[in-house]
């Protein structure tokens, strides 16, 4: 029930609007806080087989959001960057996402919503159970 409700509201939120799949907004976050990261980290990262990767960056390539280039100190690197389109891309649909909790929390009180937090902050160390 509470994925559901998640994916109705990230679809509204920024989806729809912005024509990203939740995969793709992932792998343009990723690329806007690690400029030039490799293929197979942002596989590693986004938990993703090669093959499934190399059509993400195609898709997102062929929409101009993304470039995979050489790099500069290793002619044998690849690395991934956002575009100037992707960079706008990313950055729109980065602040159309800070918005998406609310309608989740409207229905928790204060104190509801703090112990919401406090377990969330325990998953996202490692420690849940």
């Amino acid at each position: 029930m509470a994925t559901a409700q998640t994916r109705k509201v990230y679809q509204q939120c920024v989806g729809t609007p912005f024509d990203l799949r939740p995969v793709e907004f992932s792998l343009l976050a990723l690329l806007l806080a690690n400029p030039g990261a490799s293929p197979k980290q942002l596989g590693r990262t986004l938990d993703m087989p090669a093959p499934n990767l190399s059509v993400l960056l195609d898709r997102m390539a062929a929409r101009g959001a993304v470039e995979r280039r050489r790099s500069r100190t290793d002619g044998r690197a690849l690395q991934v960057l956002l575009t100037a389109e992707g960079e706008r891309l990313a950055r729109a649909a980065h602040a159309a996402s800070l918005t998406m909790e609310e309608p989740l929390l409207q229905a928790l009180t204060p104190g509801e919503r703090l112990v919401l937090r406090e377990l969330l902050l325990k998953f996202a160390r490692g420690v849940a159970g």
